[in-house]
Formats: C-alpha cells, sequence, structure tokens
C-alpha cells in the first residue's frame, strides 16, 4: 500500500519492543502468543472460479478471476462485457478473430487486485444460443437482460466487496455497460469504456465504410468516383431500413453488399433496429452522480474514431460523474494493439494497461470485510 510504509515500520517496531517487554518480564511462552497475534491472515492464491447464472431461462457460462488476496478480506470486483457480434468470455470470435480482449483486462485487473468476471454471450462459447435458438429474434434489451444477470452473479460472490462494483465494456459492450448501470438497483461505483460505441450503430456503419471507401482510393485501388457512388448507395440504404422501407443494394461493390445485406437482413434486423434506436450519450446522461468514469479512444481506431467521443464525454459531464474521464491512446487500434498489429495477436498496449491501471487505483487495496 502506497504511503504506508513508514506506519508499517512503526508497527513492525512496536510488535519487537512489546516481544522484548515479555520476555524480560515473563515466561517465553508469552513472547510467541504476542508474536502469532500480529500474523496476517493466510494469503489465498489467485484462482479461476466456473460460474453459471440464467437469464431468460437461459443458462449462461462464466469465469470469475479473482487475484490472490488474504483470507477475510472482500475485493472490488468488476463485469466485463464483450464487443458486438458472437464475442465470447475472452474477448474472442474463433476461429477468425482471437485477440482475447477480455481475458487479457481480468489479468490487468488482477494484477492490481480487481477481481472479475467475463461470460460467454448469447451464441457463444459454452451458453450457444438455447431459447434464442438463433439471432433471428433477440435483441439488445436481450442482452442487456443478461449482463445484468451477470452482475448480479458477480455481485453476489463471497469475495466481492458489494459497494466496490465496476462495470468495464469494449465497443459495443460499452454502450452495455450503460444500459446496465442504468438498470441495476445497486449501481456500479466505476464505468470504464474501452473504445465505446458512441453513437447510433448505423451512423457509426456509416462513417466506418465510408473510412474503408476512403481508404481505397488512397491506395489506388478504387476511383473517387467509385467511392462517391459507393457512400451514397450506403447512407440511402441505412435511410430506408430506419424508414422500414426495401433496401436495395445493387450496385455496390460485393463487400458493400455483403456487409449491409448481412445486418438488414432477417438473422439481424431485429438486433441492429434495436441497437440503431439508442443514442449512448442519452443514456451516459443518466449514470449516477459521482460514477468514476473512464473513456479511451485510440487515434488509430478506424471503428470507434476520437473524434466521435465527445457528445458522450458531455453527456458523462452532464450527469457529474468523476474520474479519469477521457483518455486518449495514441497509435493504437480499436483492440489497444499498436496500430499495424495484427488482430489475432494477445496483447494489451502498455499505455493501455496504465489507463486501467489508473481507473482502478481507488480500488487496488483491499477493503476488510
Amino acid at each position: 500500500m502506497r504511503g504506508s510504509t513508514t506506519t508499517w515500520r512503526r508497527c513492525t517496531l512496536a510488535v519487537l519492543m512489546a516481544a522484548v517487554a515479555l520476555t524480560t518480564a515473563g515466561p517465553v511462552s508469552g513472547t510467541a502468543e504476542a508474536v502469532t497475534s500480529t500474523r496476517s491472515p493466510a494469503l489465498i492464491p489467485a484462482s479461476d472460479r466456473q460460474v453459471r447464472f440464467t437469464a431468460d431461462g437461459t443458462t449462461t457460462y462464466g469465469t470469475v478471476h479473482i487475484p490472490a488476496h488474504r483470507a477475510g478480506h472482500r475485493l472490488a470486483a468488476a463485469l466485463l462485457i464483450p464487443g458486438s457480434g458472437l464475442t465470447d468470455r475472452n474477448g474472442d470470435q474463433p476461429p477468425a478473430s482471437t485477440p482475447h480482449t477480455l481475458a487479457l483486462f481480468a489479468s490487468a485487473l488482477g494484477d492490481d487486485s480487481v477481481m472479475s468476471m467475463r461470460f460467454d454471450k448469447y451464441g457463444t462459447g459454452r451458453t450457444g444460443w438455447v431459447r434464442y435458438q438463433n439471432s433471428d429474434h433477440i435483441d439488445m434489451a436481450a442482452y442487456t437482460r443478461q449482463a445484468v444477470a451477470a452482475y448480479n452473479t458477480l455481485r453476489a460472490q463471497p469475495e466481492a466487496a458489494p459497494n466496490e462494483l465496476l462495470i468495464v465494456g469494449h465497443s459495443e459492450g460499452g454502450l452495455q455497460a450503460l444500459l446496465v448501470s442504468r438498470t441495476v438497483r445497486l449501481k456500479p461505483a466505476g464505468l470504464a469504456l474501452i473504445a465505446p460505441q458512441d453513437t447510433r450503430l448505423l451512423d457509426a456503419v456509416d462513417y466506418q465504410l465510408a473510412g474503408i471507401l476512403d481508404r481505397l482510393v488512397t491506395s489506388g485501388e478504387l476511383s473517387p468516383q467509385q467511392a462517391q457512388l459507393n457512400k451514397a448507395g450506403v447512407s440511402r440504404a441505412i435511410a430506408d431500413f430506419r424508414a422500414k422501407r426495401q433496401v436495395d443494394t445493387s450496385g455496390l461493390l460485393p463487400f458493400v453488399d455483403f456487409l449491409l445485406n448481412g445486418m438488414f437482413g432477417p438473422h439481424n434486423a431485429t438486433f441492429v433496429r434495436s441497437d440503431d434506436a439508442i443514442y449512448p450519450p442519452d443514456i451516459a446522461r443518466r449514470v449516477a452522480r459521482g460514477t468514476r468514469t473512464l473513456v479511451t479512444c485510440g487515434t488509430a481506431d478506424t471503428n470507434v474514431p476520437c473524434r466521435t467521443t465527445p457528445p458522450l464525454l458531455t453527456a458523462l459531464a452532464t450527469a457529474h460523474t468523476t474520474g479519469p474521464g477521457l483518455r486518449i491512446l495514441p497509435g493504437l487500434d480499436h483492440y489497444l494493439h499498436p496500430a499495424g498489429t495484427p488482430a489475432n495477436d494477445q496483447m494489451i498496449a502498455p499505455a493501455a494497461q496504465r489507463t486501467l491501471h489508473d481507473f482502478v487505483r481507488p480500488w487496488q487495496h483491499l477493503t476488510a470485510s
């Protein structure tokens, strides 16, 4: 514990002086009793606990990571929420994408004596679809109910300090963190929104595709005229989908056509509509006053660029949140890698680790139960 070195030395000196006094004034056995009574509780080694809980009649499976701690002490506890798509408890979409983002978050938080819980979203890992069978009818509210059940499960863990609960969300998980914090009865003490979805889903899709098209023009793979044609087609398709009109993607580049039809098709339309209906700053304005909040953006992040964060930050300020606030991560991409790093490299850049470390600073020390 920082700042406690002098106090520790004084306590140690006091114990030694008491032992000397007892040795000179009474039986030697009294010295043993005095020393024994000052011993710290036993250190329990770090471990992972497999847990399960039920939401909407479906069993969800997850992992609780418990860092080394003293017996009888409770720890700050963080719920880790993954990003969009079929992302599992580790932050992976195997076999194609395995950056291990959430597992790395758990490890980094554990180094600061913060326990954590991560879980397999519907359609992933051991959880699977079960009740929902597939993605046809699932919406954002269902995922929120699952995350709320996870939060309550974490709160019930015997090592968790109930007044030191945190939520760490990555990408779409950042929006989900805001939704959970609004829903749960016992509000989290802190929210870490890591490269969070900060605008309506289809607005993000619009600017993400525009960025890809611009990069193709820069590399000489696409003419400016083709790029402009496709940008207009994307904006038109989004407007038609929102208005519940027939979406026409004919004439667009194959990868653009594939992406839009995948989003607007029968398997994803319900979820996309429910997510797109949410404007994250509107939810952020309702975060509990005094909540310690972190928002990150990487300057090489093309999914959630830094230029889109101001409305979210303004909303959090309006809610009178505290904490680190915005932390810009120079040169880092959406997965907290240095720009150009292969997406599946299982690492988090040191700057991102320091940011997480600073966020949990108030909770790094063990809290007596």
